[in-house]
Formats: structure tokens, C-alpha cells, sequence
């Protein structure tokens, strides 16, 4: 295929808006956070026994609640990950990595839509993408969207 003008404005275009999305505050912000975490012995511990406890849950989880140390991992997980998101830099980092894909979800969302209005475009949440509707669900109208 050849490239005409039109397609190379349109990826000039588009290196541009990358550009000032790496320029952005937010994303500015999302990769101080995720040095400050990475550098950040805690949480790196932390991470680590998270992941190797989460390789033991999925090995009970291949027999569920008949698996004889269950109920055990099950809870030893939990308690791991909420100590884990409790952690201050854990806590900044996500909340930084939401900002940055709640920024990157908006653009999508108007590119798309500037093309067509019944483009579907994944906001990151599955209870928000299956109430959306954009475009008509093909359920004949029997949920609601317009």
C-alpha cells in the first residue's frame, strides 16, 4: 500500500498527540511514581511474597474448595494484598497508573468517536463497557440504550 500525504499527516498527527501525552503532567507524575515504587525495598519485598504466594493460590484454585490448605492461601492472600495496597508508594502508584489510563481511556474515546458515535471504546471498567451501549447492544432495546 501506498502512502499518501493524507496517511502521513495522520501519523505525524498522531506522533504528536503521543508526544504531548508523554509530556503530559499525568504522565509525568505516573513514571516519578512508578520510579519512586520500584526504588522502594518495602514494597519490592512486599510485591514479591505477594506474587509468590498468588503462584500457590492458583495451584489451589485448580481444585477449590476441596484443596486441603484452601482456606488458608485463600486468606494469607488477602491479608498480603491488602497489606500490599496499604503500602504509601503502592498507594501513589496506583493511583497514578489510574489517572494515566483514565487520561488514555478520554483521548481514545474522542478519537473514536470523532471518526463514528457507535464505535465501542473499553473505558477499563466492564461494568461501565456493558452499560454504555454506544452503538446499540443487540439486545432489541430491552436495555434501555436510546
Amino acid at each position: 500500500m501506498l502512502a499518501t500525504m493524507t496517511m502521513v499527516d495522520l501519523i505525524d498527527e498522531a506522533s504528536e498527540l503521543a508526544q504531548a501525552i508523554s509530556e503530559s503532567e499525568v504522565f509525568v507524575d505516573y513514571v516519578i511514581k512508578k520510579k519512586q515504587l520500584e526504588q522502594d525495598k518495602e514494597a519490592q519485598k512486599a510485591i514479591a511474597d505477594f506474587n509468590r504466594l498468588k503462584d500457590q493460590y492458583e495451584e489451589v484454585q485448580r481444585f477449590g474448595k476441596y484443596h486441603p490448605d484452601y482456606k488458608e492461601v485463600s486468606s494469607t492472600i488477602r491479608q498480603t494484598k491488602r497489606k500490599l495496597d496499604l503500602i504509601p508508594t503502592v498507594m501513589a502508584f496506583k493511583k497514578a497508573e489510574k489517572e494515566l489510563e483514565q487520561l488514555l481511556n478520554e483521548v481514545s474515546g474522542v478519537i473514536a468517536h470523532s471518526v463514528s458515535q457507535t464505535i465501542k471504546v473499553p473505558t477499563g471498567n466492564p461494568f461501565f463497557d456493558q452499560m454504555s451501549c454506544s452503538g446499540g447492544c443487540g439486545s432489541g432495546g430491552s436495555c434501555s440504550c436510546g
